[in-house]
């Protein structure tokens, strides 16, 4: 059985320890990956292991515009390649995905589809009718969480459905190590770190953080609360931090390579995810939080979308949009160490158990014989 992929994201180097995991586990399946030479501002980062599967790095169109974009090669790729099926890592109302499914349409190749969106839309046209014909051409699809197999049943899809998240955590690289040198590598000695990481804008819940850390920054002149990120809310963390008179407690980092990550992540006390639902969006999935239980950070995550179910019982979880809840946690967390460690081994072994890129692998797979069956 010959499986080919088609991802954007792997372009990053962790996430293509999957497709390393897949073809490790069946000497009867080789599964082989389309990424594009850069997404947005971010190059393909080559990995050693690179050459252990059929890799296509392929020219893209309208690079950076999320379900624009499209790869005029696709055709003359899988005509060489010969799949038996075809793994489309996009949403069903991307023109990628629209362009695969009818290649493989026309060239009588099943075909299946990804999806993280869980908010029910209605898209407008061409959106509308590329997402019609993949949910009538694909013969399932793999979804990130259970809200959005419930919005593609509710849109009609009645074919096989499997929720499985489209990355795992890649545990050899996210592992705990000695935090106090962490500390010292970033500057943050003798440091209990608060860290909130990902993009730096209102809908995270950020306002409601620094409301739930100001406080406790006023009284302990030895914590820190570190974004690591970027977006536009930096702007306003910075006039709050300095209208506090907290500016020495306050740290922006910009961006941190993936290699990098595991690092600052040992340098940290807490993770926060206090992301806020709006009308357009909520929490998908929440990836930091896996990094973070994987490095055995304890972690706090609030209400909304698939952060209770990342979390399950190795964390805590507050209700969104409340500073106080929040507050509550973060002090119950500084002042328990033992708290603090028994959250930390209970976020890997959670990790290990349901969100490696091996178990991931392994669910994926399995996802594939049954479609082929």
């Amino acid at each position: 059985m010959r499986v080919l992929m088609i991802s954007k994201a792997c372009v990053s180097a962790s996430y293509r320890t999957k497709l390393e995991y897949l073809n490790q586990l069946d000497n009867q399946v080789e599964v082989g990956l389309v990424v594009p030479p850069a997404w947005g501002s971010l190059t393909f980062e080559p990995r050693p292991q690179d050459h252990s599967y059929p890799l296509f790095i392929a020219p893209i169109r309208l690079n950076g515009r999320n379900h624009f974009h499209y790869y005029p090669e696709l055709l003359s790729i899988i005509r060489r390649f010969q799949p038996d099926l075809l793994h489309i890592d996009e949403e069903p109302y991307s023109s990628v995905t629209y362009q695969a499914v009818r290649i493989a349409k026309r060239l009588d190749i099943p075909s299946v589809f990804f999806a993280w969106q869980n908010i029910y839309k209605n898209y407008p046209w061409p959106f509308s009718l590329m997402e019609r014909t993949v949910f009538q051409t694909a013969r399932g699809a793999i979804v990130g969480n259970q809200e959005a197999q419930d919005v593609i049943r509710r849109k009609g899809f009645d074919k096989p459905v499997w929720i499985i998240p489209q990355f795992g955590c890649d545990v050899g690289l996210y592992q705990p190590h000695d935090p106090e040198t962490a500390k010292r590598i970033w500057n943050l000695d003798g440091q209990f770190v608060i860290s909130y990481m990902g993009r730096l804008i209102e809908e995270k819940g950020l306002d409601d953080l620094w409301m739930a850390a100001a406080p406790l920054l006023a009284q302990h002149p030895h914590m820190t609360l570190l974004f690591v990120g970027s977006g536009p809310w930096q702007a306003t963390g910075q006039k709050l931090a300095h209208e506090a008179h907290l500016d020495n407690q306050v740290r922006f980092v910009p961006w941190v390579s993936t290699g990098d990550m595991p690092q600052i992540l040992n340098g940290v006390d807490v993770l926060v995810l206090p992301s806020r639902t709006t009308a357009r969006w909520k929490e998908q999935f929440g990836r930091i939080l896996t990094e973070a239980m994987a490095t055995e950070v304890p972690v706090i995550g609030s209400s909304s979308g698939e952060i209770p179910q990342v979390i399950g019982d190795a964390g805590l979880v507050v209700p969104e949009q409340s500073p106080t809840a929040l507050a509550e946690a973060l002090q119950t967390i500084f002042v328990d160490e033992d708290l603090r460690r028994s959250l930390g081994k209970k976020g890997r072994l959670r990790v290990l158990n349901h969100f490696s890129q091996e178990v991931i692998a392994t669910n994926t797979m399995a996802a594939y014989h049954q479609l082929l069956s």
